[in-house]
């Protein structure tokens, strides 16, 4: 598949992983039809981001530049999508991707503790990624698990009724 952006320079320094991304993305946004539905293109702008971020684990700017291009909208509603909802990131993202909720329920039971824990032991601030590229530490909102506060997932995995405690266990998880 030839490649699809403007930027033929970005095009050919792409490693093979990258072009394959860069592919199995095109594939994804080929099956949407902007050009039916030219009205919905800003619409379909979400649903595309979710797709670049599990394909790429995170959504760099020449991606944002790629789907902008595709889409026919400037690289700044991009990134003002990207840059608005906390769960798009535009830096890369550790091996595992773990989240603390910081919902009501969840700070009232002791969220806080749990996320400085993580913090005191994987020695990085929330927002950050390891140095190793293993861990990536945030936190959420609401996961929508409130009967398990406080919750904590890690990559998909869901852990409930966490405390500071715990948090060794979680990790060792991640190790074995």
């Amino acid at each position: 598949m030839s490649c699809q952006c403007t930027n033929e320079p970005a095009c050919r320094t792409r490693t093979p992983e990258q072009a394959e991304k860069y592919n199995e993305l095109e594939r994804y946004i080929s099956t949407i039809p902007l050009e039916k539905v030219p009205d919905r293109k800003r619409g379909y702008l979400i649903q595309i981001l979710h797709k670049a971020q599990h394909i790429f684990g995170y959504l760099p700017e020449d991606v944002q530049k790629y789907i902008a291009e595709r889409l026919k909208i400037s690289h700044a509603e991009v990134y003002g999508v990207i840059s608005f909802y906390s769960y798009f990131t535009d830096k890369p993202v550790g091996r595992y991707k773990i989240n603390v909720c910081i919902g009501t329920a969840c700070f009232v039971k002791g969220a806080g503790k749990v996320l400085e824990e993580f913090k005191r032991r994987l020695n990085i601030k929330e927002g950050e990624t390891s140095g190793d590229g293993k861990f990536f530490l945030g936190s959420l909102r609401c996961v929508g698990a409130c009967s398990l506060a406080p919750v904590v997932m890690v990559n998909d995995r869901v852990y409930g009724n966490v405390t500071a405690e715990k948090v060794g266990e979680i990790l060792k998880e991640c190790t074995d």
